[in-house]
This record gives C-alpha cells, structure tokens and sequence, in this order.
C-alpha cells in the first residue's frame, strides 16, 4: 500500500493522459479552469476513463460563483452523480453551504447517497466556510472520505499552519487533503503531522499554441492567454513532488 497518495485536477485530456503516464494516482476531472472548476462533459469522461488507467473523480460544480446553490440546481447535481455513476465514475468532488456559509448538510447527505457509496471529496468550498471546526464535524457525519483545503486562506503556503491544526483535529476520521497552491517544500511540515495520507496538487502549465495564425482583433478567453497557449501538465514539476514523497 503507498504510502502517500498523489491526485491532480485536470481540464483537458491532455493534461490527463500526461499526468497519468507520469504515475499520478488520481485525476479530479473538472471543465472551465478559469471559473476554478465546474462539471466536466461525458465525453471526456468515458475517455479518460478508457485510457487514463488511474481513478477518475468528477467535480460537480453546476455555476460558478460561490457555493450556496438553489434547490434546482442541486437536483442537476443529483442528476449529474447518477449519470456519472451510470458511466463508471469512481468518486466525486461537491461542496454546498447555506447562505451563512454553514455547510449544507441536508443536501450534503443526499449527494452523497446519490453518489452510491463511491467516495466524495467536500472541495474548497470548506475554505470559505463560518467555522471551519464545526463544519469539519458536519462533512464527517455527511459521509465524506476527505476534505480538500488550502487552510482558509489562497494558497497552502498562506494557510499551512490551519491545515496541520485540521489534520490533528480530524486525526484518521476523515482525510485532510492539502491543495491549492501546494509545492513540495509544504510536504514535511505536513508529514509531521502524521496523517498526511494525500495530498492534491495540479502541476500546471501553459505550453504554446501549434497555431500558427492569430487574428490580434479577437479574444475568447476570459484571462487573454487562451489564443497563445493550452493548459496543460507540467511533468517536471511532480518529479519534483516524487523527489520529496518517494
């Protein structure tokens, strides 16, 4: 068994299959990486899930914005776990607060009976949660395998220190799993901590576009850089990761 547990979020299948072949233990699949993730297409999905050769785990965002959804919208994200379980979907990443920030835990439970018994990720809508202590509790008794945190704060960097405070607090309850702008200096701090099981980094890049054409008048990206690059996996910054965890 290892002993440490490496997942990637990934928006294209390139950087999938990249991340895959390079010896990623898990993929959360997401779509709109300028909105910070959203639920991605069947497409890819069956895809992925034929060639990858690792777990695949489906983010189910419906919007963007903040994470305080209306009762339409988490029946589509009810609808959207089925649908994915119906295609082999091996986990799922959700997270729904009321609107004080409080985790949603009525609609919490739901999901995560929707999801029939695969695990599920509460993602980083627990950084913005009131009380991070109490809503820890709530997203244990809702029957979430892990917690995916950058401490409450932008980054890991900023919010180290809350995370390995959560880590001793959840103990073997629940995993607590570091992301958002992690980098492998952060790894023994929180191996220390001992209930460092996984962690969640996405190695990203931008690498050039092949075209060889570019019309200067129009723009399709919200950030500008879509027309000149793709997203993509960085291999060279998880062998660094591998350096640091074995």
């Amino acid at each position: 068994m290892k002993q440490f547990f490496f997942e990637t979020p990934v928006f294209t299948a390139e950087a999938a299959l990249l991340a895959a072949s390079a010896g990623v233990d898990r993929l959360e699949l997401c779509s709109s990486f300028a909105e910070g993730g959203e639920t991605p297409g069947p497409g890819i999905f069956r895809y992925l899930k034929q060639r990858a050769g690792i777990p695949v785990f489906v983010m189910i965002r419906p919007r963007a914005g903040d994470f305080a959804y209306s009762a339409e919208e988490i029946e589509i994200m009810g609808e959207e776990i089925r649908q994915f379980c119906s295609l082999g979907a091996d986990g799922f990443v959700f997270g729904i607060l009321n609107a004080d920030s409080s985790v949603n835990a009525d609609a919490c439970k739901d999901l995560v009976i929707d999801a029939e018994n695969k695990p599920c990720t509460f993602h980083r809508a627990f950084d913005v949660c009131n009380n991070r202590d109490e809503s820890l509790e709530t997203i244990i008794s809702c029957g979430f395998k892990r917690v995916l945190t950058s401490g409450g704060k932008n980054s890991v960097d900023e919010g180290l220190n809350e995370i390995t405070r959560l880590m001793n607090i959840a103990k073997d309850r629940i995993i607590i799993m570091p992301g958002g702008g992690l980098k492998p200096g952060h790894i023994e701090t929180l191996r220390n901590t001992g209930y460092l099981k996984e962690m969640h980094a996405s190695c990203k890049k931008i690498r050039p576009t092949v075209s060889s054409y570019r019309n200067q008048s129009v723009q399709f990206s919200a950030n500008g850089t879509g027309e000149d690059g793709v997203l993509t996996f960085d291999v060279e910054v998880f062998r660094k990761f591998k350096a640091v965890i074995g």
